[in-house]
């Protein structure tokens, strides 16, 4: 598993509340919470360092995650403020050898504060002047219905942002992504916060395996579906059982809460490491072909069951990540027309998240980037599930050129968008109540 099938933790994150840090004036604020930062995540690399020589598994990232920062405005600061808070947070994972550090986020389901309001006009200007931070809003809740003008800001926020980063293809969308039912124990990027019902500092891992599941489903040429459920399951297992024993060391040694450990497919850019090709392996030509999502439905569904049975402290996501520019083998998909943006929004139905680093014509309306994301939002909320959105409109590019973005953002084929309007729809703006099964109290 560890040496040729690409077994490792993806990431140790370090949740920290940051609720205790208010001060006289926001610039005492900022003080407090770096102080608070480095004093509680100093050691972060040197413990998982520890950890990951002693039993041999790989810590790939190491990550914090605080409070939603729209909790300490006040809606009378101004972006500048915001924006010299991102710039001392990456100041902070610069020198801590901290991967990134989610938490620059807004809960707007049901409606908007103006520290909220702030945030998420901040959001350019914070992503373009930083490296290692990254941001969220959960514009929906399946108790709560859809807030459809957070996710018309959220669809301007989104095309600034690329704007803002345009000599880099859009890098800054990378970092934002925008939510329905957003889980506080996430561990994974670029959507981990630390929620309000959590501890004062507790570590989430995020382990993932779609190598060891891959050459499992290949062991199995002839398994029926049932069959293949089956030993997908107990691979899931015993990899759950892998990240709950690194997360416990991890946070008994930093002396912090152990939170959950999130069982999901996570792939990367290197060969081998795809969820894409677990599809295929199970007898897809091609990653997108009809069979597809029923095909990680059962993916999927065998994860979490796995996870279930190895721990009772299973969270986060867990499941099955299809994000198309970290995954080879799916942008390979993309490149040849295997794979649509309509497809790829059925396969979210039973995937951990949504559409997630797709890139897109830079060109592209703001109201289209909304109506996508009012799409894809509205499947998590009538299916009780977190879905995510993370569009990437690349600026002077269009369909089928490429979008490279480096490292584990790796890169992709820009994916063509159905060019007929639905703005006259989504410009009606307001709230979408919650479905009937929101009040099963």
């Amino acid at each position: 598993m560890l040496e040729l099938e690409n077994l490792d933790v993806r990431t140790v994150t370090l949740g920290i509340s940051i609720l205790d840090c208010r001060g006289k004036d926001f610039a005492a604020t900022t003080e407090r919470i770096v102080a608070k930062i480095r004093r509680l995540s100093s050691s972060l690399n040197a413990v998982a360092d520890e950890v990951s020589e002693k039993y041999g598994i790989p810590i790939v990232n190491r990550r914090v995650a605080v409070s939603p920062v729209a909790l300490l405005l006040s809606g009378e600061e101004r972006e500048s403020d915001v924006v010299y808070l991102a710039q001392a947070l990456d100041t902070v994972a610069q020198d801590l050898g901290i991967d990134f550090i989610g938490g620059f986020s807004a809960l707007v389901h049901k409606g908007a504060t103006r520290g909220d309001i702030l945030l998420m006009e901040s959001i350019p200007a914070l992503l373009s002047a930083t490296e290692r931070i990254c941001a969220s809003v959960n514009v929906a809740s399946s108790r709560t219905g859809i807030n459809v003008d957070a996710i018309l800001t959220m669809a301007k926020v989104v095309q600034e942002t690329a704007f803002r980063t345009a000599h880099r293809d859009g890098i800054g969308c990378a970092k934002l992504v925008v939510f329905a039912n957003a889980p506080e124990d996430n561990p994974f990027m670029a959507g981990a916060f630390h929620g309000v019902g959590e501890p004062e500092a507790v570590i989430n891992v995020g382990v993932s395996g779609p190598g060891v599941v891959k050459e499992v489903v290949r062991r199995h040429p002839k398994a029926t579906l049932g069959e293949l459920a089956e030993v997908i399951k107990r691979t899931a297992f015993k990899i759950t059982r892998v990240g709950e024993l690194i997360g416990r060391e991890v946070a008994e040694k930093l002396g912090v809460s152990f939170g959950i450990v999130d069982l999901s497919l996570a792939p990367t850019p290197r060969v081998g490491d795809s969820v894409a090709e677990i599809l295929e392996e199970m007898g897809l030509e091609r990653c997108g072909a009809f069979g597809s999502t029923l095909a990680l439905a059962l993916l999927t569904d065998a994860c979490k069951k796995g996870g279930a049975m190895a721990s009772s402290s299973v969270g986060g996501l867990s499941g099955a990540f299809i994000p198309v520019s970290e995954d080879a083998r799916m942008s390979e998909a993309v490149e040849v027309g295997a794979l649509s943006l309509e497809k790829l929004e059925a396969m979210t139905s039973v995937s951990s998240v949504g559409l997630d680093m797709i890139a897109i014509p830079g060109d592209t309306p703001w109201e289209t980037i909304a109506c996508i994301m009012a799409d894809e939002i509205a499947i998590g909320v009538m299916n009780h599930k977190t879905v995510g959105v993370r569009l990437i409109p690349v600026p002077g590019k269009k369909a089928g050129e490429k979008a490279i973005f480096g490292g584990l953002l790796g890169e992709t084929t820009i994916i063509p968008v159905n060019t007929f309007q639905g703005a006259r729809f989504i410009l009606r703006g307001g709230r979408v109540p919650a479905p009937l099964t929101s009040l099963k109290n």
